[in-house]
């Protein structure tokens, strides 16, 4: 009678789901059926200023984030097949493998495309790469074509290699840094300092942001849900803060790696961003000549 009654334990609570690695909805509307309109209309683009065959596009960033691997990418679109026309090193030595100054035309069935692709020895944190001052020349056209580079040490204007009085067509009218998702290191100082420069001159800049499906096993295993991947956009937001680029002059691409057929779904990607990367360029381009 004077006993106490012995509760039962109270339930215990699920611990909590962890998040969602995706959002709902795409965050960024995008088009998966749009290849071959995007294709074609870079394949019949007209140059904005008839003196100037092809629209130099400069590429820079880190070592080893897919400079060589982005042309060849492009490339493969146009040859509807894989291409090695810029030699790709995979040994992850920790150093560029580009040394020159070397513009890529590209060619499709019906002919030269009228814009370069124009690769440089890859930035280094330990100033062992290309120098950014190299760079700010390449994009002013002051430097030669299949000028090799010497770490740690600046061209000169002095030297045979240096270029006082660029033309139009020599100078680059869009520079694009190629960034890889997976990695942490931005190397920020020196694309700033690209960066600063190139604002000063009114130069449209864009960041190529690949190995997104290194960086994201949901893209991984579904290249689709690259604009519903949290992840992706959370390392699109930091490149957009530390470098200083708008979010719409990013795009996260995946380039051709390990494959030995193209595919539609990588194609669509890397087309949407080369036809806004031309058309801003090819903006500056007519903005200069008026000059």
């Amino acid at each position: 009678m004077g006993g106490s009654s012995s509760r039962p334990d109270p339930t215990p609570s699920k611990p909590d789901p962890p998040p969602s690695p995706e959002f709902k909805l795409p965050w960024r509307r995008f088009n998966w059926g749009e290849k071959e309109e995007l294709k074609n209309h870079l394949e019949t683009f007209s140059v904005s200023i008839p003196d100037v065959t092809h629209i130099r596009i400069l590429l820079a960033g880190q070592i080893g984030a897919g400079k060589s691997s982005f042309i060849n990418s492009v490339n493969n679109i146009f040859q509807e097949r894989i291409t090695s026309d810029a030699i790709v090193d995979s040994s992850g030595l920790g150093h560029s493998f580009t040394k020159k100054l070397t513009p890529y035309i590209i060619r499709s069935a019906s002919g030269d495309l009228p814009f370069s692709l124009c690769d440089i020895m890859g930035l280094e944190a330990n100033s062992s790469g290309s120098h950014p001052e190299d760079i700010i020349k390449a994009l002013y056209g002051h430097v030669k074509n299949n000028y090799k580079f010497k770490p740690g040490e600046q061209l000169s204007p002095e030297s045979e290699d240096y270029v006082r009085d660029p033309l139009l067509a020599d100078q680059a009218f869009c520079v694009v840094y190629i960034m890889a998702a997976n990695s942490e290191e931005r190397l920020t100082g020196q694309l700033r300092k690209i960066r600063d420069s190139s604002s000063e001159n009114r130069i449209p800049q864009v960041i190529i942001m690949t190995k997104v499906d290194e960086a994201c096993p949901l893209v991984k295993k579904d290249l689709r849900k690259i604009y519903t991947s949290k992840k992706i956009k959370e390392k699109m937001e930091m490149c957009s803060i530390s470098i200083g680029v708008p979010m719409n002059h990013i795009f996260p691409v995946k380039n051709y790696h390990d494959e030995i057929d193209i595919n539609d779904d990588v194609d669509v990607l890397i087309l949407k961003a080369l036809d806004q990367i031309v058309n801003i360029a090819n903006d500056r381009l007519r903005d200069a000549a008026s000059i």
